[in-house]
């Protein structure tokens, strides 16, 4: 069954959402500069690419003005197909003023409308998970949206009728909660947040199931450069959980790790051991064996004796 077409006096039934359609050429468009979302290919593409050809672009995309051009927002396989069927033009809706944030929204919502969370990629999931839990999160302005993109998807819509697009009513400011919306546990929600600090390629990685989600979680803690030399050295090696820990292990509190390790680590050629980690004692214990003002070589090396005395004396008892 086919779609209805737009219905622009619904559409400005909906009070602040711009919806001034015009024809623009495809080739003024191009792709939302930090698009997360994989576009249709095979049967997807090629339905709705016989679906243009036949009753055209029933949906406009949304765009914001960039340069010469338009940037797409919404609509990114729309103008793909459209571009395939040799069609010149695409119906659009212009979108002004749009700050970094709201742009992101509605890249994000429109693919969790349209394609449902639980088909999304991992990475994708990761992008939606870690935008809704951002502190720049608006629920006011993400029900805006939704109810614009409910109206594009269904002309006959109530304009007004936000229940069901925004069914918890408030902001979701917890793992629990956000988790609950999307059908996900808080552990999830939180390692999903970690995926996202990954690049591109180790993405990628997780996605195809060559690095597991919970290893994923373990490299997210590595500088972009270290994350980098893993991705190399994950096509000739897999990188399983026990290698990505033994990097988060050896990398410092930025996530720096030098190359050689990571490729020791990796290739399996040597052990690493992960930096040994500080320990602190209290204040109290501190001044019950030094004095005030006493140098932190010297703490150190009245540490070290007092610990071979001690384990010399339980080997000797054992």
């Amino acid at each position: 069954m086919n779609k209805p077409a737009f219905n622009l006096e619904a559409m400005l039934s909906a009070p602040a959402i711009q919806t001034a359609v015009q024809q623009i050429p495809c080739e003024k468009l191009h792709p939302y500069h930090n698009h997360k979302f994989e576009l249709y290919t095979g049967e997807r593409l090629d339905d709705m690419v016989a679906s243009i050809k036949e009753n055209g672009v029933l949906s406009p995309v949304i765009v914001q003005p960039d340069g010469d051009g338009y940037e797409i927002l919404i609509g990114h396989n729309r103008w793909n197909a459209c571009k395939i069927a040799g069609i010149d033009t695409i119906p659009a809706i212009i979108k002004q003023g749009l700050s970094e944030d709201e742009a992101e929204m509605y890249v994000i919502e429109s693919n969790v409308m349209q394609r449902g969370f639980d088909n999304l990629r991992i990475s994708e999931q990761a992008a939606v998970i870690a935008l809704r839990h951002s502190e720049m999160f608006s629920p006011g302005k993400r029900s805006d949206i939704q109810r614009e993109l409910a109206l594009l998807e269904d002309p006959e819509a109530e304009a007004n009728d936000t229940a069901t697009l925004n069914p918890m009513g408030s902001r979701l400011d917890t793992n629990e909660e956000v988790g609950k919306e999307y059908g996900v546990s808080k552990g999830s929600v939180v390692r999903l947040i970690r995926i996202n600090k990954l690049t591109d390629a180790l993405k990628a990685l997780v996605d195809s199931g060559d690095i597991a989600i919970r290893a994923g979680v373990e490299l997210s803690f590595l500088s972009e450069k270290a994350q980098a030399v893993v991705a190399e050295q994950a096509e000739d090696f897999k990188v399983d959980m026990k290698k990505s820990k033994a990097l988060h292990d050896a990398a410092d509190k930025e996530g720096n790790i030098d190359t050689t390790t990571i490729v020791r680590i990796i290739t399996g050629t040597a052990e690493v051991k992960p930096k040994p980690k500080s320990v602190k004692i209290s204040e109290e214990t501190f001044y019950k064996y030094f004095e005030p003002g006493t140098k932190k070589a010297q703490v150190t090396e009245t540490v070290e004796k007092a610990l071979a005395f001690y384990f010399a004396n339980v080997e000797s008892e054992a």
